[in-house]
């Protein structure tokens, strides 16, 4: 039975007075004691209501997350034990969560430090994050509230980015603005291709995004090609137009001589002429000056006919879509898209490619001049993190889960730990490594699952993509680019090529810039020494800014693909794929498969849970959206182990009365 209004005001009130007293001051738990105090009559009277609320934000991570100080102590009874896999920002925050609602947490780790794919190079001065570095919009987004429980000094992104070619001259704005208006066309093209002309399978394979825009672009090309040809016509239709004229010209010309010289020769006739002669020179004289008007004006129309036909000749369409130059802007154009999805066009779906694009948080893109580092390292205080672990084995069953791990330094020294639950939060592309058939040589970042994952799980984690993006952090002893600029271009002189050090990112307080490697270039430049690649940045560099561009004093050149504990960058919609396929990689297993989505069996309960970036299709590929994925397995395990404090309590049961015989009715007479 819906409640009443007056119910509603009463539990809106509540929330959003919790959720203000949160924001206040997000360095102090809020418990529900103190918030109580704080909510005015009479919408502190009711106590349990308050209190549900309180335990659904809290459980939920809306409240008390991240770093702050706890008024209340930490549970002494661990009431329920839980392995994390993976020390990123999903793993620390769930890590975190978990401690809170008072169970035992132990997070394992690879590598020789937490934070995953949040990485900062320090040294000296230097400061330059290889993985993460941006914060898509404050509002709304939970890192804001990090923000101000950790000393992130975020600086707010200039998007004025100029853009130089091969030759270090610049892209006039015009030139720019009229490319990226085409590029914004062609977009909007392929999106109304996909959605309401259902454009996305050809010969039963799903088309991408590449396809699609390449397929357009030919499009265009043959309608500037279908131009010409009606352009040709015309001047082709002009000629005929004009050629007629002539010829009318040359006969209208010969019928004039005649008329002339019949009007002369009966105007010759002596006088007095008689009626008949007169009559017939004065005719004559009519036809003649009727038909010099009709030459006149024949000698008129030649004259625009010539005229527009100059016109038509000096002003062909043009012979080309695009040219060369416009298209290798348009390329960069590409390869900036290829950055943001971390994957070359070709392989992102066309329909489901910017499927989160409604979520999108409002405000300004930041960065992080402390270095993103700075975030992982605060969650992880207080925390049981084993580092150098690396997980071999996941045998869960209906009672519980044993992980098996060793250690990554000496590959020995393998460590069992028996927990109610373990929650996976390794990389996209790791996970993509364990659902592969064996190789013949063990892999040492594969994780075998006991029994395996369901089917509905590995084809997701087949489907999905995951991509590769990488810099090259390049440090210096003094700045030569515009200070005023975070951000500059370089336009590549190939479509292959388009993705190379095709933006350079000038973020920090050090002479630090950032060259970005994207798209097919992310792959190749994998398999090319340190030394070639920032050559090849330097060389970039003295084209634009001239040969007093000082030399390197530190250099680093990541690859996240050949990372045994990240294969990659981050996710993105395959073709293929759909945003349901993060909701499948959400979704926990039990040791005895059920379907995604199924009300927890007690016999059966999930004992692996998944969180991660690639597990959140409203924030994929982002730390908000790794960390909010954190969150809410914390709050699902919780939920599934202690029960929801918010539910409403169980209700007494009226044990009802069987209804009575009818007592027969006896009528004396």
């Amino acid at each position: 039975m819906a409640a009443p209004p007056q119910t509603h005001k009463v539990f809106l009130y509540i929330r959003n007075r919790l959720l203000q007293l949160w924001l206040e001051n997000p360095k102090m738990q809020l418990t529900i004691e103190n918030a109580l105090k704080q909510i005015e009559a009479p919408y502190n009277s009711d106590g349990p209501l308050a209190m549900r609320v309180h335990s659904y934000l809290e459980r939920n991570g809306l409240i008390n997350f991240g770093v702050f100080k706890r008024v209340k102590p930490l549970p002494a009874k661990k009431l329920f034990k839980v392995v994390i896999v993976g020390a990123g920002i999903s793993g620390l925050s769930a890590a975190r969560q978990l401690q809170l609602f008072g169970a035992e947490v132990i997070v394992l780790e690879a590598r020789d430090r937490v934070g995953g794919r949040i990485a900062t190079f320090r040294k000296g001065n230097y400061v330059a994050d290889l993985g993460a570095m941006v914060v898509t919009g404050l509002g709304g987004n939970p890192v804001t509230t990090l923000s101000r429980q950790v000393s992130m000094e975020l600086h707010k992104i200039k998007q004025k980015c100029p853009l130089y070619e091969t030759n270090g001259n610049n892209v006039s704005k015009d030139k720019d603005e009229m490319v990226e208006r085409e590029f914004n066309r062609l977009l909007e093209a392929t999106s109304y291709m996909s959605h309401q002309m259902d454009f996305n399978f050809v010969n039963g394979k799903p088309v991408s995004l590449g396809q699609a825009l390449e397929l357009v672009i030919k499009l265009q090309e043959k309608h500037v090609k279908e131009k010409q040809c009606e352009h040709q016509r015309h001047i082709i239709q002009m000629q005929e137009k004009l050629k007629k004229n002539q010829n009318q010209i040359l006969s209208q010309r010969d019928k004039v001589e005649h008329l002339h010289n019949q009007y002369k020769d009966f105007k010759e006739v002596k006088q007095p002429r008689d009626i008949t002669s007169e009559f017939l020179v004065r005719s004559k004289l009519r036809d003649l000056n009727h038909s010099c008007k009709e030459y006149d004006q024949l000698l008129e129309q030649q004259k625009e006919i010539e005229e527009k036909l100059h016109e038509m000749e000096s002003t062909p369409p043009s012979d080309v879509y695009l040219s060369s130059r416009d298209r290798q802007i348009l390329d960069w154009h590409f390869a900036n898209l290829e950055f943001a999805n971390a994957t070359p066009l070709s392989n992102l779906s066309l329909k489901h490619w910017d499927q989160d694009d409604d979520f999108e948080f409002t405000g300004s893109h930041l960065t992080v001049r402390n270095g993103y580092s700075c975030v992982p390292v605060a969650l992880s205080e207080g925390l049981d993190i084993k580092l150098n672990t690396a997980v071999r084995l996941v045998d869960y069953t209906a009672t519980g889960v044993k992980v098996e791990a060793y250690n990554t330094r000496n590959n020995g020294n393998t460590t069992i730990i028996k927990s109610d639950a373990c929650l996976i939060t390794l990389p996209l592309g790791v996970m993509k490594e364990s659902v592969r058939p064996a190789p013949p040589k063990p892999s040492p970042n594969r994780v075998i699952f006991s029994p395996a994952l369901p089917e509905w799980k590995t084809s997701a984690i087949q489907r999905m993509g995951f991509g590769n993006l990488n810099k090259v952090v390049l440090c210096f002893d003094r700045i030569f680019w515009d200070q005023n600029t975070n951000l500059f271009g370089h336009v590549g002189s190939t479509t292959a090529s388009r993705g190379e050090l095709f933006l350079f990112w000038n973020l920090y307080k050090a002479p630090v810039l950032l060259a970005l490697v994207a798209g097919e270039a992310a792959a190749i430049m994998e398999n090319v020494s340190d030394d070639v690649i920032v050559g090849r940045c330097m060389a970039v560099l003295k084209g634009i800014f001239g040969a007093s561009v000082p030399p390197c004093k530190e250099t680093i050149v990541t690859r996240w693909r050949a990372d045994p504990w990240s294969r990659g960058s981050y996710s993105y919609v395959a073709a293929g794929s759909s945003g349901n396929d993060y909701d499948l990689m959400a979704a926990p297993v039990s040791s005895i498969p059920t379907i995604p989505g199924q009300a927890p069996n007690p016999s059966n309960m999930p004992r692996v849970y998944f969180g991660g970036e690639h597990t959140i299709r409203q924030y994929p590929a982002t730390v908000h959206g790794a960390m909010l994925s954190g969150l809410r397995e914390a709050g699902r395990i919780a939920d599934i182990f202690l029960g929801a404090p918010y539910a409403l309590p169980p209700q007494p049961t009226i044990p009802t009365v069987p209804p009575q015989a009818a007592t027969p009715v006896v009528t004396l007479t």
